[in-house]
C-alpha cells in the first residue's frame, strides 16, 4: 500500500533518496549530488515542500514543490517542480495518488492554487498530468535567462 507524506526539515535521507529517484526516473547523466549542508538549508525553507511515496518502506516516488506567495491574493499558490515514480511503480496510479495527496494538503492548507510545468514535447508527462483532471491548461512558452 502506498504511503505519502511530507518530508521533515531534518530528514535528509530521504530527500537524498527523493533526489535519486528524480535523477533515475529523468535519466540525469553525470549528477551529483549536492553538499549535505545544503541540502538540509533546502529543506528548512518555508516556501519548499518535498513528499515522498514509499511502499513497503522503499521510497519509489515524490515531488518537491515551492509555495509562492503573491501580491493578488492572501492565498499562497503551489508550483510543483518536480514529479517522479520509478519506472517499475509507474502506470500504477502512483503519480496521481501523489497529485491527488498533495491537492488536498494545499487545499488544506488555504491555498489558493496548485500548477505544475509540462513541456509540450515530453508526451508522456503531457497526457500523464491530463489523466489528473486538471481545473484547467494551457500552452505556453517560457523563456530562459542562463546567467
Amino acid at each position: 500500500m502506498l504511503h505519502i507524506k511530507r518530508i521533515a526539515p531534518d530528514d535528509i535521507h530521504s530527500f537524498q533518496t527523493l533526489i535519486k529517484v528524480f535523477g533515475e526516473t529523468f535519466e540525469m547523466k553525470d549528477f551529483k549530488m549536492p553538499s549535505t549542508t545544503y541540502l538540509l538549508s533546502i529543506l528548512d525553507k518555508p516556501n519548499f515542500m518535498a513528499f515522498i511515496a514509499e511502499e513497503d518502506g522503499r521510497i519509489i516516488g515524490g515531488l518537491t514543490a515551492f509555495r509562492l506567495d503573491l501580491y493578488y491574493s492572501e492565498k499562497p499558490l503551489a508550483y510543483i517542480y518536480d514529479l517522479a515514480v520509478l519506472p517499475a511503480f509507474q502506470r500504477l496510479g502512483n503519480g496521481q495518488q501523489l497529485i491527488k495527496f498533495f491537492n488536498n494538503y494545499c487545499r488544506e492548507h488555504g491555498y489558493e492554487e496548485v500548477f505544475v510545468q509540462a513541456d509540450l514535447e515530453d508526451i508522456h508527462a503531457v497526457e500523464f498530468y491530463k489523466k489528473t483532471r486538471p481545473t484547467n491548461g494551457e500552452d505556453v512558452i517560457h523563456f530562459y535567462y542562463t546567467l
